[in-house]
């Protein structure tokens, strides 16, 4: 793998999580929450701008995320909030998220040691950035 197909994976994940983060904002009432969510949806922001600017040192474009991985997101998050919008319910389901891009992210990693430095701290930092996440949601649980 090369840090173009590690740039996409993370510009995926990126796109992914803004927009779970903006569904399960619109699902929740709680002014604390809301405030914290938009935090998070600023520090995936932060993040897509170093990564588009990465794309665009090395003259390159990301991918489109599929449709269907958006519409599998889509409806992943409104089947599991259609009893259930609790603030304990929706942090689960970013936490459940969250999880599972730093599986990904340190699979990533692993799987590509040659991979260069200025890449691997955006993957690095794009971890660290989740991982923190959950630890500001747990408060919610």
């Amino acid at each position: 793998m090369d840090d173009l197909t590690i740039l996409n994976e993370v510009h995926k994940g990126v796109t992914m999580g803004m927009a779970s983060l903006e569904l399960v904002a619109e699902k929740t009432q709680d002014k604390d929450l809301k405030d914290d969510l938009s935090f998070q949806y600023n520090e995936y922001q932060n993040t897509l701008n170093t990564v588009n600017h990465k794309f665009q040192e090395q003259g390159e474009i990301p991918d489109d995320t599929p449709v269907n991985t958006k519409i599998m997101g889509w409806t992943g998050i409104q089947l599991n909030t259609l009893n259930d919008t609790s603030n304990s319910k929706l942090s689960e389901l970013l936490i459940q998220g969250y999880d599972m891009g730093i599986i990904k992210g340190v699979k990533l990693l692993n799987q590509n040691p040659e991979a260069s430095g200025d890449v691997k701290n955006i993957l690095n930092g794009f971890i660290s950035m989740q991982e923190n996440c959950i630890d500001r949601l747990k408060k919610f649980l």
